[in-house]
Order: structure tokens, then sequence, then C-alpha cells
């Protein structure tokens, strides 16, 4: 089953993969430039780290008893 639902994940990758070299050759696929490059790994960096901020923030707030009072109010 393990098997069965790495291939399947493998084969979603490999289908975006296609769609967007797909989609980039349609549109007109020109080279990109240095400044571009600097663009999408600085849009990458930012984003994994406000991601793990975020996530960074959610597991010290359940582990010191922040949200304890929002699941009394739930009962």
């Amino acid at each position: 089953m393990r098997t069965l639902i790495i291939l399947a994940l493998f084969a979603l990758l490999a289908a975006a993969i296609w769609f967007a070299v797909a989609a980039w050759e349609r549109l007109g696929g020109g080279e990109i430039p240095f400044y571009g490059y600097l663009a999408i790994f600085g849009g990458v960096l930012v984003s994994l780290l406000v991601g793990g901020g975020l996530m960074g923030l959610v597991f010290y707030s359940s582990r010191h008893g922040y949200d304890d009072g929002a699941h009394r109010a739930d009962e």
C-alpha cells in the first residue's frame, strides 16, 4: 500500500512538472535573467521562514498551555 501511495505521488509530481514546462513554452518561455533567479530564491526563502516561524509558534503555544483556554470554552 505504501509503495502504491509513493508511486501515485511521484506521478502527480511528474504531471505537475510536465504542466509547468508546457505552460512555460506556450507563454513564450524566454531565458530567466540572474535577478529573476535571485527573486525566486528570495521568495522561496521568505516563504519557508514565515511558514517555519508560524509552525514554531503553533507548537510553542500548544506546549505552553496557551491553547487550553480555547479548548475549555468549546466544552
